[in-house]
């Protein structure tokens, strides 16, 4: 046998085809580390367990594709949310279907169980936050002042609190007894992410497409932490500016330190004073989750239909001590963190029993059986439909029963093994892939060094001059760009009819909307349908982030400026203004029809482009 490799802090522990169709979301189980929930296009959950390639069960009763999924603490339960706004809760080992609860107008894009109890709380893109009874199956309280999408929502560790991230840029911390907002959080110039709380410390760290992540202190409601450029050099390292920022925030077990996966890294951040002990390289692409679990920290990100689990050895990861930048000396080491127990501020208080007495502001019954429909017989039609199916037997009795004793495949107490060394992996995979290639002649196919190499050449010379005529293009739109007029620069790319100059152009002026001007509006707008029609994924996406960027920025300027009365006696910038805004109101209208026939697809850009629909909806009034 093999002997394992030791010096590797990061590795791949497996990819795996996920569904049938696109993967839309993942959640892995925070508690164990060890299982795994999918939710697809194909309007299933399936749910894993972290390196094995079986799918142990398989959950249906969705009729739109999932866009939310989570576990509840204990991992006996999921909750996933869909397209159409309904929630489906299974009982994982009783492998059956445990609520129905529906309320909301548009998407779900976040969930969260409460740390002791039966409450589920739900954020969807219709703005609204709802906090959900499952044993009475029914909403008890809605919290609302979000302006856009709530894209994530967390509990605090002693159930007290409910904290909620959106795409309006801010943070809203509400009271669950009380049953009203605390206090705002709005540092943050982008929409949010992630957020985080602390395990033990009054602490909250938020992520957001800003590319800063920050650390509120929750005893005095401010600000303690930033990353990015405001922190200077001695703060923390912010991640790389990249066309579209996802991350995942998790504090390790204790508190010491805060684990930052962006896109191919992770970073180990520490506060007070800002400092980022180190940064791993790992090859998760942008990740999607995080569980740490034996000294290992467990992430996973997914492309299509393809989810890839990655590990990174925390024992070998920098967890306090001098800085990877900045200005502190080695002659000048850090403080260590304080050790649990004796920090700086308060911590949080956990109930001794579990959270069925945790008191939670209700509205009253009539409004809880109101018309949007929150209220469900267990009769319904769609719980019938429901159903949970067990694709593999074995890996299921020993993940979900029996029910006094839950243990988690591999076993908790053991980390997933280092791999093999270089070599020897290699060869195991070279072995693999010879294994599975099909064969002609009943022969098996092999081929040689020379052969190998012209495959992999092949298409190489195209590529080579494509890339040099768009360096030479991007080289020309620089040099104008240097004179600092963004209109003309992106004239010149539009000029040189080559949509992938205005989408690199785009990806740049999308991440600073203070460059955007009204006459940029006017000669981006018919790139933008051009955009929205391309095969190519990548164009609809940036086409996607412009005009939603374009009707957030401009649609009230635009709309005062049409319906405003006429002016006495001649006001030559109130005229150019004018014609501008009635230009961009003729093509936002061209493409409001193309905006509505996108938002029928099914999966995530039809979630965008639903999105787009409801931002483009004043175009017809």
């Amino acid at each position: 046998m093999a002997v394992a490799n030791t010096t590797k802090t990061s590795w791949r522990l497996q990819e795996i085809v996920a569904h049938s169709s696109n993967v839309a979301c993942l959640a892995l189980g925070k508690n164990s580390g060890r299982l795994l929930a999918t939710g697809g296009e194909d309007c299933r959950v399936n749910i894993w367990a972290v390196s094995k390639p079986n799918c142990i069960m398989s959950l249906t009763g969705h009729n739109n594709p999932v866009e939310c999924v989570k576990f509840n603490n204990s991992e006996e339960q999921v909750v996933a949310g869909s397209q159409s706004g309904s929630l489906r809760v299974w009982d994982l080992e009783a492998a059956k279907i445990l609520r129905t609860l529906m309320g909301h107008k548009a998407n779900i894009c976040s969930l969260d169980f409460h740390p002791f109890g039966e409450y589920l709380a739900s954020g969807s893109m219709d703005t609204n936050i709802k906090l959900w009874d499952v044993r009475r199956k029914g909403c008890v309280f809605r919290y609302k002042g979000h302006t856009q999408a709530v894209k994530c929502l967390a509990f605090s560790p002693d159930g007290k609190w409910l904290a909620s991230a959106s795409d309006d840029s801010t943070i809203k911390l509400w009271d669950l007894t009380a049953g009203k907002m605390i206090t705002e959080f709005t540092a943050h110039t982008g929409a949010i992410n992630i957020i985080q709380f602390h395990p033990n410390e009054y602490l909250l760290a938020s992520g957001s497409s800003d590319r800063t992540i920050k650390l509120w202190d929750l005893e005095k409601f401010k600000m303690i932490g930033s990353s990015g450029g405001e922190m200077g050099p001695s703060g923390w390292s912010g991640h790389q500016p990249i066309l579209e920022v996802q991350m995942c925030l998790a504090f390790n077990l204790d508190g010491c330190c805060l684990y930052s996966g962006a896109v191919d890294s992770l970073r180990v951040y520490g506060w007070e004073p800002e400092r980022c002990f180190d940064v791993v390289p790992v090859g998760w692409g942008k990740v999607a989750d995080l569980a740490i679990c034996n000294h290992q920290l467990i992430g996973v990100s997914y492309n299509l239909a393809n989810v890839s689990s990655y590990v990174v050895d925390l024992t070998r990861v920098k967890k306090s001590g001098s800085v990877i930048q900045g200005v502190i000396q080695d002659d000048q080491p850090l403080t260590e963190p304080s050790p649990k127990g004796s920090t700086l501020r308060r911590n949080y208080e956990r109930p001794l029993t579990t959270c069925s007495t945790q008191r939670v502001k209700q509205s009253s019954e009539s409004e809880r059986r109101s018309p949007e429909g929150e209220m469900r017989s267990p009769s319904s039609e769609d719980e019938k439909e429901s159903s949970a199916e067990i694709r593999n037997p074995e890996d299921y009795k020993e993940i979900f029963q029996p029910k006094s004793a839950i243990s988690r495949t591999p076993p908790k107490n053991e980390p997933f093994p280092a791999p093999l060394e270089d070599g020897e992996s290699l060869l195991s995979t070279i072995t693999l892939i010879c294994c599975v290639c099909p064969a002609r002649n009943n022969r098996p196919s092999v081929l040689g060094d020379d052969e190998a190499l012209a495959q992999i050449r092949k298409g190489h010379d195209t590529m080579c001059v494509m890339l040099t005529s768009r360096h030479k293009n991007l080289d020309t739109i620089r040099a104008v760009w240097g004179s600092g007029d963004v209109k003309t620069s992106l004239d010149s790319a539009v000029s040189m009819k080559d949509l992938s100059i205005v989408v690199d152009i785009l990806n740049i002026v999308n991440l600073k909307p203070s460059l955007w001007k009204l006459d940029l509006c006017t000669s981006i707008l018919p790139q933008i349908e051009e955009l929205l029609q391309s095969k190519y994924e990548s164009y609809m996406q940036t086409g996607c982030t412009s005009l939603k960027l374009i009707l957030k920025r401009f649609w009230p300027l635009i709309s005062d400026t049409l319906t405003a009365p006429p002016s006495v006696g001649v006001d030559i910038t109130r005229e150019e203004r004018h014609q501008k805004c009635k230009a961009c109101y003729k093509l936002l209208k061209n493409l409001s029809d193309l905006v509505k026939n996108k938002a029928d697809q099914v999966g995530r850009h039809g979630s965008t482009f639903k999105e787009l629909q409801l931002l483009m909806a004043p175009l017809d009034y």
